[in-house]
């Protein structure tokens, strides 16, 4: 996506920038690897929406959704930690509750991962083809 962003933004660049854009490309010492830096960010968005696919088409949007916040929450945490970058106590409060809500959504799914697969109501993700049609497939009523 980066490199058609590129591309799209180029020329509202130039017509912004003017001539500031014209006069980067001309000192730059090398615009190879000026391009190889902006093709770079393009495959590491490549790779980045690829594995966001991935883990959604594994797990659940709702699991990605519990392990972005976590990850929010423990970016604050850890910038507390090392930095020593000022939170509010509104803050660490906010920081506490998610991580203990994460936590408390891993144990539950790993409480319902470790119930017989006839277990009504055990929310799982799909293991064949025929399950991601639930219209068709009229065995999914006891699944979330």
């Amino acid at each position: 996506m980066a490199p058609f962003a590129t591309m799209i933004l180029a020329v509202p660049a130039l017509l912004l920038e003017g001539s500031g854009v014209v006069e980067w490309i001309q000192t730059c010492p090398s615009l190879f690897s000026s391009l190889v830096i902006i093709f770079g960010s393009g495959v590491l968005a490549f790779c980045l929406n690829f594995s966001i696919f991935y883990v959604i088409h594994s797990t659940t949007a709702v699991t990605f959704n519990v392990a972005g916040n976590l990850k929010v929450a423990v970016a604050v945490t850890c910038s507390w930690l090392i930095f020593r970058n000022p939170i509010s106590a509104m803050n660490a409060i906010g920081c506490a509750i998610t991580l203990v809500g994460c936590t408390f959504y891993g144990y539950v799914r790993h409480l319902l991962a470790q119930q017989p697969p006839g277990t009504p109501r055990t929310p799982r993700t799909p293991r064949g083809k025929m399950e991601l049609l639930p219209l068709v497939n009229d065995k999914l009523d006891d699944k979330v």
